[in-house]
């Protein structure tokens, strides 16, 4: 078990700053930025792990049990990431789309510092040097250097004419009985892309700060995440998650017009019907690791507000039986509801059949588990992957598709989702 001892620090933005040019050199660290969001549901805990004392990276048919003995035999801080993909192994489905990124399907990481940011000090947990590692914290920049990459060529992966005709066929799916709703996904992308990713990271969060944001690094291989959604949280017996379904454009010009943007997402029936389908999956997912009848919705079509949109967001919540722990909500619950559809797996071998790219880590999770075994992870979106060795820079967006949809006005709201990533990349 590391040792943990705090600081006092004078302002919490510059020490972060100052802790995101200290980890630079690190191969492998993970940021998990809550953005001093204050929801009445907590947003991450700001923590930042770095360096590398053991790992792994669990190969397809044993991801589970190879994590589960894992996690129990560390009983020490594990931070990391469950690709999409991780599908295939609890739905038997099979992926043969292009990945440009290549992160692995899972990866995690007991780090060698811990850095736990509150308000008004830092929790250092480490082996040894706390007062050495603080003193080089302190003493690092307060500024990030902000670097513009060359002009990025970004392309879109399907056409807006392909998109609309695509989502024709997922509404025929729909009226077929195939399914009820579909979360389509589709990517932007360039080649030849060379990037800061901590600059482009803190662009992205100024733009759009989310209370799950994260900064995450595996070597050449980078996730900047401005997500606004979190998977599941464990604390102690009881289980969280908070999918998102509904999104609205902000007027941020005009008050009067920004609210009645937010009312018509509260009314819209169709959002609701959406919100509802998630809702009763996720009911359903928790309901496999719960204690029987502890599973209830805390809030329905809670409707938060954040810089670009407004979103639709409900609470879930359950008692965890006795017995399981965070890997066994991960293999119950995965891939979260909000990023597939219904039912799930149906859908996501439809998903496999019209989306063009894999997922890889996009509509996957990021996050830590701490030494008492509660843990904390995000849904991978509003993120930009990169991967410095190949050059290759991708970010998807999407929707969720029923038979009431309309394709133009799911094709806008992708791109309403692509703004943000978009604006940082192409900034001169």
């Amino acid at each position: 078990m590391k040792k943990a001892i705090s600081f006092p620090i004078d302002n919490f933005t510059d020490f972060r700053t100052k802790m995101l040019n200290w980890v630079q050199p690190f191969n492998i660290f993970c940021l998990l930025d809550n953005r001093q969001y204050h929801f009445e549901a907590p947003a991450f805990e700001c923590l930042l792990a770095a360096g590398c004392k053991q790992k792994i990276e669990p190969s397809e048919g044993a991801v589970f049990e190879l994590l589960k003995t894992f996690s129990k035999d560390q009983q020490d801080w594990i931070f990391g990431h469950l690709g999409y993909d991780l599908k295939n192994e609890i739905a038997s489905v099979s992926s043969a789309n292009f990945d440009g990124i290549h992160f692995p399907d899972a990866f995690f990481f007991v780090p060698e510092i811990v850095l736990q940011l509150k308000e008004n000090e830092v929790t250092i947990h480490c082996d040894s040097g706390a007062e050495a590692i603080f003193a080089s914290i302190e003493s690092s920049a307060i500024h990030i250097e902000k670097t513009h990459p060359a002009k990025l060529d970004i392309q879109q992966r399907i056409s807006s004419e392909a998109y609309i005709e695509i989502v024709k066929k997922l509404q025929q799916h729909i009226l077929r009985g195939d399914c009820y709703e579909v979360n389509f996904c589709q990517e932007f992308f360039a080649e030849g892309a060379v990037i800061d990713p901590v600059s482009i990271y803190c662009s992205l969060v100024t733009i759009s700060p989310n209370p799950f944001s994260a900064l995450y690094r595996l070597n050449d291989k980078f996730c900047i995440c401005a997500s606004p959604e979190r998977y599941f949280k464990k604390s102690g017996n009881k289980i969280f998650s908070q999918p998102i379904k509904g999104t609205a454009k902000r007027n941020l010009s005009s008050p009067e017009l920004d609210a009645f943007s937010k009312q018509n997402l509260l009314n819209s029936e169709k959002e609701r019907s959406e919100n509802v389908m998630v809702v009763d999956l996720v009911r359903n997912d928790l309901s496999r690791v719960c204690k029987w009848g502890s599973v209830e919705v805390d809030e329905l079509f809670g409707i938060y507000s954040f810089p670009q949109v407004h979103q639709m967001i409900s609470t879930i919540s359950g008692e965890l039986e006795d017995g399981l722990n965070w890997v066994d909500v991960v293999k119950a619950t995965f891939p979260m509801g909000s990023m597939t559809g219904a039912p799930k797996k149906s859908v996501l071998e439809i998903i496999e059949r019209y989306e063009q790219t894999k997922r890889g880590l996009f509509s996957g999770a990021i996050g830590y588990v701490n030494p008492q075994g509660d843990a904390d992870f995000n849904v991978v979106i509003r993120s930009i992957l990169y991967n410095a060795s190949t050059e290759y820079i991708s970010f998807q967006t999407g929707s969720a598709i029923t038979f009431y949809s309309n394709a133009a006005e799911e094709y806008e709201e992708c791109m309403l989702k692509a703004k943000a990533m978009q604006q940082v990349l192409q900034q001169t």
